[in-house]
């Protein structure tokens, strides 16, 4: 089933252009908002699993209509995505916020991010990354995998070997395990260990939060 999603912007073109971009990566838009007003109504309405927000909108901006779904414990879950690089927004990450992109970042990051949401880890793009000083916990950087990596991460916290989860994804088991190192080189994990990622994945039992 496809994650559905509610996208709000106050600018016509970028609404459009992510609304389609999305829409061709088999994402669900289930409707779009021009103010920050209208998209809470929305989302109440709707309940969409994911609400990809820009911060400054007019009525309500992007991060009060997220503590607006908090206080109301909704269960969708924001992302913003915007132009501003602010502390205050990033602080907000795992508390009304689950995802934080910047719109000068890649539509593909916008794709990793949701990912990483749907499979409960939060998201603060690599532009952030680069030039806010981070005060918030970000002991581990996700931002570097691809979706599917993301997903035979899970697999594994799961317990499953390379075998099941080649059946799972329709992949090869030599594509697994490529992917599997490739995760051990992006989260810089000590291979001494013959089992070092699941060592690792015991060591971070909370990662993904099911």
């Amino acid at each position: 089933m496809s994650t559905t999603i509610i996208l709000a912007d106050d600018h016509p073109l970028l609404l459009n252009g992510t609304k389609e971009f999305l829409e061709k990566n088999w994402f669900d838009v289930i409707d779009t908002a021009t103010d920050g007003n209208t998209a809470y109504n929305k989302i109440l309405e709707l309940q969409p699993d994911i609400a990809i927000l820009d911060f400054d909108m007019p009525k309500l901006n992007g991060l009060e209509v997220a503590q607006q779904i908090k206080r109301n414990k909704l269960s969708t879950k924001v992302i913003i995505l915007t132009l501003h690089k602010q502390e205050s927004i990033l602080q907000e990450v795992g508390q009304s916020i689950h995802g934080y992109v910047t719109k000068d970042s890649t539509l593909q990051e916008l794709e990793v991010c949701l990912e990483s949401l749907k499979n409960n880890i939060n998201y603060i793009g690599k532009n952030l990354k680069n030039s806010i000083h981070l005060s918030v916990q970000t002991d581990i950087d996700f931002g570097e995998l691809s979706p599917t990596e993301i997903k035979i991460l899970k697999y594994l916290d799961k317990n499953l070997n390379s075998t099941q989860i080649a059946e799972e994804l329709f992949i090869s088991k030599r594509t697994v395990e490529k992917h599997r190192s490739n995760i051990i080189k992006k989260l810089k994990i000590d291979t001494t260990n013959q089992n070092a990622l699941f060592v690792w994945l015991k060591n971070h039992p909370n990662i993904f939060n099911t």
